[in-house]
Order: structure tokens, then sequence, then C-alpha cells
């Protein structure tokens, strides 16, 4: 009798155990940086919404030009950049998934000129201040080729976004091409102006969220929790805007009241926005980018299978 009791206990230990077990959340780290697009990722895991849905997220803060490097070393698993900056990940033999679209510029990026230039033909062979092997590069390469021109035609040197931004204001160069929250220190510039912003490209600058093909395959209810707290961080923003705001901002050194003016410049993507960019435009922009990251010289060759690099399975 004592033995088929403690034989009880002990499969009622053992149970208990594999229930707390199965209740553990699941630990992700994030590569990311502090684009205002990407903010409702780190107010969900203030709020506890990533927690909710099973997941200890940690969010690490680091140049694009290092985030597949970390993803292929196991370092982190989730990455978030531009379409065309997953492209470059996947060429160069960092397979990526894209599950999620975050958002998009809409006047976010900008091209700070001095006040004597008047269009983009007047960049060339002026000093610019751009981000190797990001976004800022890849869309001043898409405006000089609408231009009749290419990287070529200018002097580049290689900064972070924030420090190309605070190399402008303090006078260092003719041009810089940044985003936000960076932005906004160049707009109060009396030596500069804005010359173009990614409103007038619209669907250029497109930020999306991606895995590796073996964790999508291997953890589906982890990338599904991952989605599904953005758009919960969304809904958050909508019903709570000044708290939403202020969490935001802080993130990034910012008030609730400048943190809701850079977010002007950007459009973040819900469930329907999704549901059409996933499954209607990203087949389209991505053989675009694609091309022109060739022409500029930013890619050497085009992945085998774009259709690969992204899947509209868990937006939907």
């Amino acid at each position: 009798m004592r033995l088929g009791i403690a034989a009880a206990v002990l499969a009622v230990t053992a149970a208990m155990a594999t229930a707390a077990s199965a209740q553990e959340p699941v630990k992700l780290r994030l590569a990311m940086s502090g684009w205002t697009g990407f903010a409702p990722i780190t107010l969900a895991k203030q709020l506890g919404i990533f927690r909710k849905h099973g997941i200890e997220l940690d969010i690490v803060k680091m140049p694009t030009s290092n985030r597949h490097q970390a993803m292929a070393s196991g370092d982190v698993q989730v990455i978030t950049t531009t379409v065309d900056t997953h492209l470059l990940y996947a060429s160069s033999g960092v397979p990526v998934v894209q599950v999620l679209a975050l958002d998009t510029s809409s006047g976010g990026d900008g091209v700070a000129v001095r006040k004597d230039i008047v269009d983009i033909k007047g960049l060339k062979g002026k000093s610019v201040a751009v981000q190797f092997g990001g976004v800022p590069q890849f869309w001043l390469a898409y405006l000089l080729k609408h231009n009749g021109m290419s990287l070529g035609d200018v002097r580049l040197t290689d900064l972070q976004p924030s420090d190309a931004a605070a190399a402008f204001v303090a006078g260092q160069f003719d041009v810089a091409v940044t985003y936000e929250p960076y932005l906004s220190n160049i707009r109060k510039d009396p030596n500069g102006k804005i010359l173009v912003t990614s409103a007038e490209t619209p669907g250029v600058i497109i930020d999306t969220l991606a895995f590796q093909p073996d964790y999508v395959e291997a953890h589906p209810e982890v990338v599904k929790g991952v989605v599904d707290s953005w758009f919960e961080a969304l809904d958050y923003i909508k019903a709570n805007p000044a708290e939403a705001n202020r969490i935001m901002g802080a993130d990034v050194n910012q008030t609730a009241e400048q943190f809701a003016e850079s977010a002007k410049f950007v459009t973040w993507y819900d469930r329907d926005a999704n549901k059409t960019y996933m499954t209607e435009t990203m087949p389209k922009f991505i053989k675009e980018a694609a091309d022109v990251m060739l022409e500029a010289g930013l890619l050497r060759r085009e992945p085998a299978d774009l259709t690969a690099l992204y899947t509209a399975k868990f937006v939907q």
C-alpha cells in the first residue's frame, strides 16, 4: 500500500513539475535599433504583453550590420530591419524568414543638406554621412538611381544614423542620411534643411521582423506569439496614446510629446495592413529592391528564391 501511495505521489510530483516547466516562458533575444518604428516592441515588453504569450523577450540594440551575424551565431533569434537589409543578410548566407511587416517610413527618413543644395542632382561630389549596409545607403542608392546617378557620384562616410545626424549639425558633412528620432534634431538646424523625406517615396522603406527558417519550423507557436504581441501593442497605443508615448519615448530619451512628434512620420502596420502587404505587396517589392541593390553594387547576387524570404501565415 505504501509503495502504491509513494508511486502516486511521485507521479503527481512529476506531473506538477512537467506543468510548471511547460509554463516557463520561452526566452528570446531580439536585435533592433532605436528607430521610432520599432517602439511598439519596447512597449509590448514593458507592458508584459510578450510574457502573456509565453515569451521572455530580451531586446538588444545593435547596428544593422551586426544583426545577421548575431543571429547566425545564435546570440539572437529575432531581428528587425528593412526588406532590403534582409536581402543583404540572405545573400551573405544567413537565411531569414520575414513573418511580420512592422512599419513604413512616412517621412521618418530624410536626406539633410546644406541650404545651397536644391535637388538630388546637387549631391554630386558632396560629402555624405550614411550608414553602410543598411536602409540609409539603400534609400540613397534608390534616390540617386531615379535621378540618373549612382553611389559613385558622391563621397561616402560610414556613420550610424545617430552619429550622421550629430555630425551634420556640427557642420562636418554636406549631406546626412538619417531617420527619426535623430532626424528631428536636424529639422531644428538653422544651417541645413531636409531635401527629401520618405514621404516622397512611399512603400520603399519598409521594416519587417524575421526569424531563421529552422526556428520558424520548430517553434511556430513562439513566432505567432511575437506577431500577436505586436498587434496587441498597437491596440494599446490606440486606446492609451499618452501613456504609450511616455513608455516608448523613455526608451530613446524623449518625452511623450517628443516621441509623439517623431511618430507622426511613421505608419505602423496592423493586422489588416499586414495581410495586404505580406500577400500582395511583398512579392513585387522584394524583387524591385533586389534589382536596385544589384545595380548599385550593394548586393553581389540575388538570393536563389525570393519567395523563401517571407511568409504571410502568421498574420492571418
